[in-house]
């Protein structure tokens, strides 16, 4: 028996005869909510949240405003059991007859079965594993090759020594490094208590032919390990990618400097949030650090074992790890004090992170092996964007260039050899399906690119080539770009009333038809609220630009170069993101696309120490614009707020065709 209260968050209850008293005591009991399709089942107490019993019992349900109430993306099925539930118009009317919820809304009043919808699955989405080999050696195997010398952070040496006597009495430990120092440049050296003990004993076994491995931390040449000689071919790292969506790990051969193998998996800090801030909020509210730190050590974890189950090799013989990624994520990771990003004055606790032992955090590697975290510039400006500077080598060339990190945030470098500026602007996750109705992520069934036709048809390609449940980024900007083209919607995004039968009022005003309906798929439109916030988005990327460009005096035409990183811009249409105004209006030729450059710049540190030093230095060159302070930033925004924008002199190549239509 199914009975449902929908209102407000009032005390009321449906069911016959119940008073105070009982009402006070309902409130302590604990009730099972069950899962299907999974089986998952969950106790939680009369009133909690069904977004958090979900969490609780480790089912994703996509939340990318986290839990607030105005993404509406959180839908699932009761098919038994009491609840209260608060209107909402994310919901249709039949919606709300089929008893389909927004799980962040509602109040779970008894026993429940609840069905979660099968698009909330995270198994079939694209997950960016850099297979272009052929694009940037930082991407294979080597990734120093000709631009650093080849000296890794954590190296292993076959050491021979000759063995004390009485005309030779050096002692053991300064003899190894006397040995050591033979071999490299290490005027300061340290070695560990436990490997001080066991020092002589492993010399005296193996007749002092031994293997050590050595880490850099900062001027400071570490002893991490001493085992018998013969094992000098078995060094092994992992570099991380910490990705607020995803979290990609590559494994490298020290000895060799070659990508052994891939992985990667969905950062299961999501049910807290689709984006850090939501998931900070979410830890200060539910006193849930350790949690967020907790989540994201065993999805590296994970990635360790799983890419070590499979080729074979000793988690032992893991000797260090080296992470890159939003400043957020690093704090996550170490657990440091991540509340100030989201608050004035903007700052973060750390933005270069010492080496440390990777045990310290909870990695599990070898238990003295070592974590790195790639430098930072700013609270919104991580340690990802460094390293995709570093890759792309802004900081190399005569000419100026335009690195563009286009997600949640959108992340701009903009610079040359002699100064380099950056800046980050919430463009507000519309491109991830976030405020769109049937916005969704690059799953299987997500339109990824659209044409329509001179005929007025529709041509998509669908993620898994499966039949179209939703659009993911790249899909939707083709969307608006098509839309814009055809004349369907004018400058400021408003549909034009022209005849055209595809577009119809809905629910929620006036939208465009893109998938009809049949006997077991629902259409798929784009609403006017949908077109508003891709023009939002876009127009956030592009006030960031402007700004930088405008501080600098650089015009479109001085950029040599654009360069677009992350999962978003590998799979965008650069013609059309130019159409509508996202990126500057170049030749198209100018514009490449760089792939996933937080591990690539990540692996690049790994294998050399002045790659190290040549990243620290440039993120301690890098002028940071803060836009929420920024007394041009609003204008730049609201210029962009058109389509191409504003002005039509920043976009010869698109003003044509408006003229035209015009």
């Amino acid at each position: 028996m199914l009975l449902v209260t929908r209102h407000s968050y009032g005390v009321r209850d449906t069911r016959h005869g119940l008073g105070a008293t009982k009402m006070e005591e309902s409130k302590k009991r604990e009730y099972t909510v069950h899962f299907e399709p999974s089986g998952l089942k969950v106790k939680v107490r009369s009133g909690a949240i069904l977004l958090q019993a979900a969490r609780r019992a480790g089912i994703y349900l996509s939340s990318i405003c986290g839990g607030d109430g105005y993404c509406g993306k959180c839908k699932v099925i009761i098919d038994e059991g009491q609840f209260e539930s608060r209107p909402t118009t994310l919901l249709t009317p039949d919606e709300t007859r089929e008893n389909i919820v927004l799980a962040c809304q509602t109040k779970v009043l008894s026993d429940m079965t609840v069905t979660v919808p099968k698009y909330h699955s995270l198994e079939t989405s694209q997950i960016l594993m850099d297979t272009d080999a052929h694009r940037f050696s930082e991407l294979t195997g080597e990734p120093t090759a000709g631009v650093f010398e080849y000296d890794p952070l954590v190296k292993k040496m076959c050491l021979e020594m000759t063995p004390p006597s009485v005309q030779e009495h050096t002692a053991d430990h300064e003899r190894l490094y006397l040995a050591i120092r033979k071999q490299i440049d290490a005027p300061i050296m340290q070695t560990g208590f436990r490997i001080l003990q066991q020092l002589s004993e492993v010399l005296i076994k193996a007749n002092y032919k031994v293997a050590v491995t050595i880490g850099r931390r900062g001027g400071t040449t570490e002893l991490i390990e001493i085992e018998p000689g013969g094992r000098c071919e078995t060094n092994f790292a992992v570099a991380v990618d910490l990705g607020t969506t995803t979290v990609v790990a590559h494994l490298i051969d020290l000895t060799n400097a070659t990508t052994v193998d891939t992985e990667a998996t969905y950062n299961s800090q999501i049910n807290f949030g689709e984006d850090y801030i939501r998931r900070i909020i979410y830890a200060e509210e539910n006193d849930a650090f350790d949690e967020m730190q907790n989540r994201i050590v065993h999805d590296v974890n994970d990635l360790i074992v799983t890419l070590a189950s499979r080729q074979k090799i000793d988690l032992q013989d893991i000797t260090a790890v080296i992470c890159a990624g939003n400043t957020a994520m690093v704090h996550f990771l170490l657990n440091l004090d991540s509340r100030r990003i989201r608050r004035e004055p903007y700052v973060a606790s750390a933005g270069f992170v010492p080496p440390i032992r990777a045990a310290e955090v909870g990695i599990q590697i070898n238990k003295r092996g070592l974590l790195y975290c790639l430098p930072s510039v700013a609270a919104y400006i991580g340690s990802d964007i460094v390293a995709g500077v570093l890759t792309t080598r802004i900081y190399t060339k005569k000419g100026i260039s335009l690195f563009v990190d286009i997600g949640t945030n959108g992340e701009v470098v903009l610079g040359n050899r002699d100064w380099l500026t950056c800046a980050s602007s919430s463009a507000g996750p519309a491109f991830e399906g976030s405020g769109v109705k049937h916005g969704m992520r690059a799953q299987a069934g997500a339109i990824e690119k659209l044409d329509i036709l001179s005929d007025g048809s529709i041509e998509y390609k669908t993620v898994g080539n499966k039949h179209p449940v939703g659009i993911c980024g790249s899909g939707l900007l083709d969307t608006l770009a098509e839309l814009f083209i055809n004349g369907i919607i004018d400058r400021t995004g408003r549909f034009i009333t022209n005849g055209e039968t595809r577009v119809a009022e809905g629910d929620e005003g006036k939208q465009f038809q893109i998938v009809p309906a049949d006997n077991s798929h629902q259409e798929i439109v784009i609403t006017q609220a949908d077109i508003n916030n891709l023009v939002r988005s876009k127009a956030g990327v592009f006030a960031a630009i402007r700004v930088l460009m405008e501080a600098t005096q650089t015009k479109t035409e001085d950029l040599e170069a654009v360069y677009l990183a992350g999962g978003f811009g590998n799979f965008l249409n650069v013609k059309q993101a130019v159409t509508i105004g996202m990126l500057p209006d170049v030749p198209l030729d100018k514009i490449q696309f760089v792939g996933n450059t937080s591990i690539a710049g990540a692996k690049t540190v790994l294998m050399s120490r002045k790659a190290l030093e040549t990243a620290e230095e440039i993120a301690n060159s890098m002028t940071y614009f803060d836009l929420m302070s920024h007394p041009g930033y609003m204008d730049e925004f609201i210029k962009a707020g058109f389509l191409p924008h504003t002005d039509l002199l920043l976009f010869p190549s698109v003003a044509e065709g408006v003229m035209h239509r015009a």
